[in-house]
């Protein structure tokens, strides 16, 4: 399994980025909660459908978690159908944020009224 979150930084001691579609990128961890990489979020650029490009990068990166603040509705329908599950969190250590998902500490983003327009902080 694994799980993305989205990222300020790069670096291992990042803090979670709220902005899915706009975060600058994705830490990538495994089920241990071992770091694999980070990658540049593509959707950043995007004058718009941020949300729809960053997610397009998360499925086509095989997760099957993200871990993220605001998730807009287009994004969380693209999500739901590839069968990847979306973690609300605050803006804490992205390593806080995993541990919280490992302890079953974080809300899941179920339905599309629970998802958020992107921007919000």
């Amino acid at each position: 399994m694994n799980i993305a979150v989205s990222a300020f930084e790069e670096k291992k001691d990042a803090l979670l980025d709220k902005r899915f579609g706009r975060c600058n990128y994705f830490q990538i961890y495994n089920e241990k909660k071992e770091l694999i990489k980070a990658v540049k979020n593509e959707g950043q650029i995007s004058g718009s459908g941020a949300g729809v490009s960053a997610a397009q990068q998360i499925i086509d990166e095989n997760i099957d978690i993200i871990i993220t603040g605001n998730l807009g509705p287009n994004a969380f329908k693209i999500l739901k159908k590839a069968n990847i599950k979306a973690y609300k969190c605050d803006e804490i250590s992205v390593e806080e944020a995993v541990d919280m998902l490992n302890k079953e500490q974080l809300e899941e983003i179920e339905v599309a009224g629970k998802a958020h327009h992107g921007m919000n902080v």
